[in-house]
């Protein structure tokens, strides 16, 4: 079933082809857009102010003539042309109140699947191995992993990568350590962990910084893992798998799901990446290492930035191992669409990356390749997101104490209603509420903008927060409890007849294209306002009109927009990747 906004453009396209071939605009470009007040009914059209310098008429003329030739009088009460030619539409309540009876058995709550799927790549997270993931990690998995719920959900092939840095100098710095430390290089199976490992790369990292002959042995250590030492190759997987264990952690407490794909993965196609640039005459040599010169790309000093390929000492780097992984998702995966969901600093590397892959033919233009950038998690003071001591925050210690936050403020509110709750509940409760809390902080935000991270703030009950849209939630099914009401077995007539139901009811319908445009834009916060606002307009509705007292038919209906409010909140909340709770 097409929105209204959907219906309204697609009569919008007709009315105005029929004033000139000019008059038709790219057929991607809404020609209706939702009203700004609700005065002007419920969506608004001002296509014939953009068309009449075009056709040379005014465009109140130009308005009259589109409404002519619209057909839209089973969906909305005739139109009206306002100032100097908007176009205003408001929808009929009888098209209103057959969308709802319509949607209340919907499970996709009007989400199409797209007529065409696409098979997307979606790279994020990304953290390094024997490194420990931190706050700046947080944006990158879970605005990437709601990406690709929403990618999923219109019903697209989805293939979830982390491309973990799993390859380079730092392991060569390690296994030299490891040498030193242990005899036999490998420490006892469980004697080590992550934490251990962090404390490993920093003295190595010393040593390596500072003793020239351990930096030497560091790089041949390098060249032999590549090449395929047996014992060297077994103390790197050794690495790989303990900050593997460590990493999952997290992304089974965020709810995430992956598929590691590291730089490893790409190092048998550096070779003939480098070489297939030399061959199209695409790199060149530059004091001793291998370049590809962009269009647009210069230093501060105005002189030509090249994207290094290979270094001067022959070894590979970032962006050789990223235009291999692009070839080979092109190539062998079938990408049609590749996503890179990384920090704003990172932009002008894809750009550069885009680039040779297009001059290469390896991006055909078939194929698109967006860079998602975000911007940082700040202090509450503003100032860059570290612990007291200054160092970075790990996002394990992050969300073990947003748990531990919610935990309290539960207990406390507990204490103050006077219920008991079992500790199973208790601890349940908290882990949701605590993490879905650091998510939705995160996702209500403009992932372009940094924002200031505050614990008091994302679990308050008050203002945009996930607790605030969980307990809406939560207060749907507390009416079904309290009437005994089974929503499977419900199927209610809708008569609406109050404002605050027609605002509701309107806001539902408009659920399929803020998906639709997050699935376009890349923007999850425009997801999280709406949610917002759903929450905000049920519990308006909720306190101004009464649902189990009220007599029939009102009864029925009012029951029918909560469970229909409830079923959005709920794929609302999972496309953001949090989950409800049936109590609170």
């Amino acid at each position: 079933m097409l929105t209204p906004k959907e219906l309204l453009n697609r009569q919008l396209t007709q009315a105005t082809a029929q004033l000139g071939g000019a008059a038709t605009g790219a057929p991607d470009e809404p020609l209706v857009v939702a009203a700004s007040n609700p005065k002007f009914g419920d969506f608004q059209c001002n296509i014939a102010l953009t068309l009449a310098k075009q056709l040379q008429q005014k465009p109140r003329d130009l308005a009259e003539q589109i409404l002519a030739n619209l057909q839209v009088a089973d969906l909305c009460e005739p139109p009206t042309i306002a100032g100097p030619g908007f176009i205003n539409f408001t929808l009929k309540p009888s098209y209103i109140q057959a969308w709802l009876t319509q949607q209340i058995q919907d499970p996709r709550c009007g989400v199409a699947v797209v007529e065409e799927p696409l098979t997307i790549v979606v790279d994020f997270s990304s953290p390094n191995i024997a490194k420990e993931m931190h706050v700046g990690h947080l944006r990158s998995t879970i605005i990437g992993d709601c990406l690709a719920r929403v990618f999923e959900f219109q019903g697209h092939r989805v293939l979830r990568l982390n491309h973990v840095g799993d390859w380079g100098t730092q392991f060569g710095m390690l296994i030299a350590y490891l040498q030193e430390r242990y005899p036999g290089l490998l420490p006892p199976g469980e004697a080590i962990d992550l934490g251990d490992l962090v404390t490993f790369y920093r003295q190595a990292k010393q040593r390596f910084d500072g003793d020239e002959e351990f930096q030497q042995h560091a790089r041949q250590l390098v060249v032999q893992l590549q090449a395929g030492d047996p014992e060297l190759v077994k103390a790197w997987q050794f690495l790989c798998e303990v900050s593997r264990r460590e990493f999952q952690q997290i992304y089974d407490l965020l709810e995430v799901q992956l598929t590691e794909r590291g730089e490893s993965f790409y190092n048998p196609f550096l070779a003939a990446v480098v070489e297939e640039l030399k061959a199209k005459g695409l790199a060149v040599l530059d004091q001793g290492a291998w370049c590809v010169f962009l269009e647009g790309f210069v230093n501060a000093d105005g002189s030509p930035l090249p994207l290094i390929i290979q270094k001067s000492d022959g070894g590979y780097n970032y962006a050789t191992t990223d235009l291999a992984a692009l070839r080979y998702r092109v190539q062998n995966d079938g990408a049609q669409r590749i996503i890179y969901v990384t920090d704003v600093g990172q932009s002008q590397h894809f750009a550069q990356v885009f680039q040779v892959a297009e001059k290469a033919g390896w991006l055909p233009p078939t194929v698109q390749c967006i860079h998602v950038p975000f911007g940082l998690v700040l202090g509450e003071d503003g100032k860059k997101f570290r612990t007291r001591s200054g160092e970075t925050v790990r996002l394990k210690d992050l969300l073990e104490e947003a748990i531990q936050r919610a935990d309290r403020d539960i207990r406390t509110r507990l204490a103050s209603e006077q219920r008991q709750e079992s500790p199973e509940f208790i601890q349940h409760l908290a882990r949701i509420i605590g993490i879905s809390a650091v998510k939705y902080a995160d996702l209500s935000q403009n992932r372009l903008s940094n924002y200031s991270f505050s614990y008091d703030k994302m679990l308050a009950l008050q203002g945009n927060t996930a607790p605030y849209l969980l307990y809406a939630y939560v207060r749907v099914q507390g009416i079904a409890r309290k009437g005994a009401i089974d929503f499977a077995q419900f199927t209610p007539e809708f008569i609406l007849k109050l404002p605050p139901e027609f605002t509701l009811a309107k806001h539902l319908m408009q659920f399929p294209d803020v998906v639709a445009q997050l699935g376009a834009d890349f923007l999850p916060n425009r997801l999280g306002q709406y949610l917002f606002e759903l929450s905000q307009k049920f519990n308006q509705f909720y306190d101004q009109c009464p649902i189990l007292a009220a007599a029939e038919p009102e009864r029925s209906a009012r029951l029918g927009l909560a469970y229909l409010t409830a079923k959005v909140l709920q794929l609302g909340l999972s496309l953001l990747g949090i989950p409800v709770v049936e109590r609170m």
